[in-house]
């Protein structure tokens, strides 16, 4: 661009490179930090300069069998070769066969394929609302969430989590949901009405600080769910595909949903989401009622389709069971370590959390640890999320709860 052109349009100089300072054309809405990632191999990452980081964030339980997995590269590699994308106009292979395996494996008979956790929820809110509709209730469209949940970054989904900090800007909350408090029992019940269509839950909260809803409280939801008439939809965006050491949390207790969002795992790093559901509830998903242009193509299938496989693989989760047994060792003998600022261990699998004390804040955590080139996620609640990948190794296990102890006696001098 010229520079008189460049002075007309009011355009600055060219942002910089991610070699050099971090660019101004990219939209400020995530508060980066200063690193580059060039590549990944198992539980590892490099940076462009040349640095290894211990990744116990997993791209927020996404990367649920680490870096560049080589069953993941070659079916990507595969399908890449054959065909990317058709739309759903057509029959997609790979979204029937992966299907079949989910269908297979859990309580769904039904799945409609998307692209995010986002879109997940927002398609099992339809799901619920177009039940009620199609079953002579259309006067049954709110749905009960529950205060610290997240459910994405839409404007439906941010009016599902209620949190006022994400809602702040962005004109009225979108109306249909009632928010009850974690844990609030009678405030539950009592929030439910004869428009109530639904109640929909995350199994562990994760944004909201890794809170587990006890497993009794989850077969409560399902009878309570069953006693008015409600469809029970579960958020499995970041508990599903392995991450607790069961292919999906709510199994720990035994009971099934109605609905089910789930994603991030499910693509090993892959976009792709999907929504579950019983042919009683998605009977009103009828032609036109949902779609999505990119949702289900075939790159995206064939990557999912490899990690159901392996994750669903026997013995799979009873090494993932083992490993979270390792860590959560690893972790309370840092919480007896560092009484000053480790309130409390959080989770179950490896989807776990050390909660903080108040005099620390989980950035001053995560910022310690990636000083010690470890890679750490804060989350609600004053927690710090301890999140690797499902297959990774002893001996990364024991250097990552090193490097997270080094960073703890760091902090805790810093505020000593």
């Amino acid at each position: 661009m010229s520079g008189s052109h460049a002075a007309h349009s009011g355009k600055s100089e060219p942002a910089a490179t991610a070699q050099g300072k971090p660019s101004e054309a990219v939209m400020g809405t995530y508060a980066r930090q200063d690193v580059v990632f060039a590549r990944g191999e198992g539980s590892w990452l490099y940076t462009t300069s040349g640095d290894k980081y211990l990744d116990f964030g997993s791209g927020v339980a996404v990367n649920a069998l680490g870096h560049a997995h080589p069953r993941l590269v070659a079916a990507l590699t595969e399908q890449a070769q054959k065909l990317w994308h058709t739309s759903n106009l057509y029959r997609v292979e790979g979204q029937e066969a992966l299907a079949g395996q989910l269908t297979e494996l859990t309580f769904a008979e039904r799945i409609f394929f998307c692209n995010s956790g986002a879109e997940a929820c927002e398609g099992a809110i339809k799901v619920a609302r177009r039940y009620q509709y199609v079953s002579g209730h259309p006067e049954r469209w709110r749905i009960i969430t529950f205060r610290g949940a997240f459910h994405g970054r839409t404007l439906a989904t941010l009016a599902a989590g209620g949190n006022d900090k994400y809602l702040e800007g962005f004109g009225p909350e979108a109306d249909g949901f009632d928010h009850v408090t974690f844990g609030d029992h009678e405030g539950l019940e009592t929030a439910i009405g004869p428009e109530t269509a639904a109640i929909m839950v995350e199994p562990i909260q994760g944004e909201g600080g890794i809170r587990s809803i006890p497993k009794q409280c989850l077969i409560g939801l399902r009878e309570l769910c069953d006693k008015h008439g409600l469809l029970l939809v579960f958020d499995e965006v970041q508990t599903g595909v392995g991450r607790t050491g069961k292919l999906f949390a709510h199994e720990w207790a035994g009971i099934t949903p109605d609905v089910m969002a789930i994603a991030k795992g499910l693509g090993g790093g892959f976009p792709v989401g999907a929504v579950l559901a019983t042919a009683e509830a998605a009977k009103g998903m009828t032609p036109g009622t949902h779609g999505s242009t990119f949702g289900g193509n075939p790159l995206a299938m064939s990557v999912a389709r490899e990690v159901i496989a392996i994750v669903s693989e026997p013995e799979f989760l009873d090494a993932v069971q083992a490993r979270a047994l390792r860590l959560k060792q690893g972790l309370a003998r840092l919480k007896d370590l560092y009484p000053d600022l480790v309130e409390d261990l959080r989770g179950e699998g490896l989807l776990t959390g050390l909660k903080l004390k108040a005099r620390v804040q989980p950035a001053q955590v995560v910022k310690a640890a990636t000083a010690e080139k470890l890679l750490l996620v804060g989350a609600g609640d004053n927690t710090v999320r301890v999140m690797p990948p499902l297959n990774v190794t002893d001996a990364d296990l024991a250097e990552g709860v090193e490097r997270l102890s080094r960073a703890l006696a760091h902090v805790s001098k810093s505020l000593s």
